[in-house]
């Protein structure tokens, strides 16, 4: 699977851009503020129906103007596919293939796997416990679309569960019985999520363990590891237990969106005791994990993003991931650089053919 071409209007600070891609290496260089993450975010946007950078869809629409498109086509398994993901101020956004609209963007999660490894990242290790959930939720979901409608419905059950304690805690009243439907849910529903993330989690270690050693040499002793309240008890008895919290707090205080990743050196954890160089080579192995396993659950070759990555690594790191690419480990890349004559150079080295876009 690749990207063969990419049109974008309005988006970001993108004003109108044409590109026709190599099968195996694209480049988008120039200095800061030209807009290279932003061709990869608008890749990103096009597998995923949003940006991997902003959140707030109308922010992705270039300063003054009404609307942006993105229009990519794809080759997948001999077909043409073509992605087209838009948005209007005062209209919701449109994600259509081969001209047909999507009723869910769920429906098209995983339909164009795809890996980005960004200095944004860094997220993941200094940010709350939310940030690792949807890493692992966004992995999961590209190859389970039960998985994904499961997650739905849970957040929609549990939003009006909170609604309902926060009816009781303003009408001075409680009905058990009714808050009992609710936590049967959500029960059935948080054990499946949990069971499944547990197994992802059992089958993606490894493979982000060797990718650790390998970047760095087997210097470090690493561990991830999947935090849950559903570990001891099932979610039912936890809403026993938590009850009267609950009430005094209006929320829900247990369940699986309470799930967290515990990321560690040496036994202590790394947001706290690794070094810059450390957190990255975390990091970076966090995500060639993400991108095997997807591709040894799939059956097919992730498209890989990698944006300032050389900017952020050094020599030893980078000679790592350019053996990966002359390896043919990747299946087609884009990389953003502020250096044109450092890209190039490690670009060559991997003997692929690769086009480099001067923005």
């Amino acid at each position: 699977m690749y990207l063969k071409n990419l049109s974008l209007l309005n988006y970001k600070n993108i004003a109108e851009a044409n590109y026709d891609f190599d099968l195996k290496i694209n480049c988008f260089t120039g200095r800061n503020g030209v807009g290279k993450t932003n061709v990869l975010d608008a890749i990103y946007h096009l597998a995923y129906g949003k940006s991997y950078f902003n959140p707030l869809a109308l922010q992705n629409i270039k300063h003054g103007e009404e609307f942006f498109v993105i229009d990519g086509t794809f080759e997948k398994d001999g077909r043409k596919e073509q992605i087209v993901c838009s948005l209007k101020k005062g209209q919701k956004k449109v994600l259509k293939r081969n001209g047909r609209i999507y009723d869910k963007f769920s429906e098209h999660v995983g339909f164009i796997p795809l890996v980005i490894i960004s200095p944004s990242d860094n997220d993941l290790i200094t940010e709350g416990s939310e940030t690792r959930r949807k890493f692992i939720d966004s992995v999961i979901s590209q190859l389970d679309a039960a998985y994904l409608q499961e997650l739905i419905n849970y957040q929609k059950v549990l939003a009006q569960r909170n609604a309902l304690l926060k009816y009781f805690a303003l009408n001075h009243t409680f009905e058990r019985d009714t808050l009992y439907i609710y936590n049967e849910q959500l029960d059935t529903m948080g054990h499946a999520l949990f069971e499944k993330r547990k197994q992802f989690l059992q089958d993606f270690i490894p493979i982000f363990t060797k990718h650790h050693s390998t970047i760095t040499d087997s210097a470090e002793n690493v561990n991830l590891g999947y935090e849950s309240q559903l570990h001891e008890k099932r979610l039912s008895a936890l809403f026993e237990e938590s009850l009267s919290r609950d009430r005094v707090l209006q929320y829900t205080s247990m369940g699986i969106h309470k799930d967290d990743l515990s990321f560690e050196i040496d036994g202590y954890p790394i947001k706290k005791f690794g070094s810059q160089g450390q957190q990255k080579s975390f990091l970076i192995a966090l995500k060639l994990a993400q991108f095997e396993f997807i591709k040894k659950q799939s059956g097919v070759l992730p498209i890989l993003l990698f944006d300032d990555i050389f900017d952020k690594l050094d020599e030893t790191r980078v000679a790592k991931i350019v053996k990966m690419i002359d390896d043919k480990v990747f299946g087609q890349l884009f990389i953003s650089d502020t250096h044109a004559e450092r890209t190039e150079t490690i670009i060559k080295a991997t003997h692929q053919s690769y086009k480099i876009f001067n923005l």
